[in-house]
């Protein structure tokens, strides 16, 4: 059994995870009694952590919103994390919270070993948002609440503008959020269509926990990002193109495998299938390959390709 210090903080890092823990599955895992695990959670509210509990046969715990933000256990993945995805809202991709994401991560970064500090630099200096294209903004709220219904399994409704400007009140059992091209997503069963949908974050609004529950289904293919992409292909208004690139398929996938289908192509080569809601976006995806296009169709797309090749080599890239 670990010392009284290290368990106590143990048992915040598991409240951290989950909404509601039961008492006997919280007590196996710290290897405990029911008893002592009272006390442990005794001395969390003493520390300030408003943890509810329920008594009674299958009763359990969770940790519940304080009035104000008690300290939070962070493993070192989840530390750089936090620094890199501040890094991204002080960029401007979430509405109204740039100024606020700059001070967290002041604070965030300042307490930092200097092990993780220079992780943090290193992701940030390789890490590039696209400026060049106004992006729709994720309001904060609509995603850390569908964020955390994601989590615990809970069914969310919300009004939604389709991309042809009708609105609908939906009820959605979600899944999964998913950052594709530019733009959040998020995948979810659709309970009046009887389907699985995505729904674009920013055309969300009102979006409400019901508190129901529901188990978990099976999601096609598996893949939410594939999901994603394969909606995105199927809608008129975004351009799918193909491409044959001199590089190998697994590393091509690895720098653009969220965006694309990669799939090897012979010795040193490999065919890129994407869906985009602009050509642009598309030579960007592949010029983020690095690697050489040998062909690329549509006949159009190719040209575009073309005529972007042709201004950057009048500057001398």
């Amino acid at each position: 059994m670990a010392n009284t210090s290290s368990r106590t903080l143990r048992l915040l890092s598991l409240l951290q995870t989950h909404r509601y823990w039961s008492g006997v599955e919280l007590a196996d895992r710290l290897d405990v009694s029911v008893r002592t695990l009272r006390r442990d959670v005794d001395r969390l509210r003493e520390l300030g952590y408003p943890v509810q509990a329920d008594r009674g046969i299958g009763g359990g715990y969770q940790l519940a919103p304080g009035a104000s933000l008690p300290p939070l256990v962070l493993d070192d993945d989840e530390a750089v994390a936090l620094a890199v995805g501040l890094q991204s809202a002080a960029n401007g991709s979430l509405t109204g919270i740039a100024e606020a994401s700059v001070r967290a991560l002041a604070k965030v970064v300042q307490v930092m070993p200097r092990a993780l500090r220079r992780r943090v630099e290193a992701v940030g200096s390789v890490t590039v948002a696209p400026q060049w294209e106004a992006i729709p903004q994720t309001d904060p709220d609509v995603l850390v609440l569908l964020a955390q219904a994601c989590r615990d399994d809970e069914r969310i409704r919300f009004d939604y503008v389709a991309r042809g400007g009708a609105n609908s009140s939906r009820r959605v059992d979600p899944a999964r959020l998913v950052p594709v091209g530019h733009r959040w997503y998020l995948v979810g069963y659709d309970l009046d269509r009887g389907d699985w949908r995505s729904f674009r974050l920013d055309r969300i609004s009102d979006p409400a926990a019901t508190g129901i529950r529901f188990g978990r289904r099976e999601m096609p293919g598996g893949d939410a990002a594939a999901f994603v992409q394969a909606g995105l292909s199927r809608n008129t208004g975004t351009t799918t193109v193909r491409a044959e690139l001199l590089a190998e398929a697994a590393v091509v996938r690895d720098l653009i495998g969220r965006w694309a289908t990669v799939e090897p192509a012979g010795a040193g080569r490999c065919r890129v299938e994407l869906s985009a809601e602009s050509p642009e976006w598309a030579i960007f995806a592949l010029g983020v390959s690095g690697a050489e296009v040998v062909s690329a169709e549509p006949a159009e797309f190719a040209g575009q390709i073309g005529d972007w090749a042709r201004r950057l080599g009048a500057l001398g890239v």
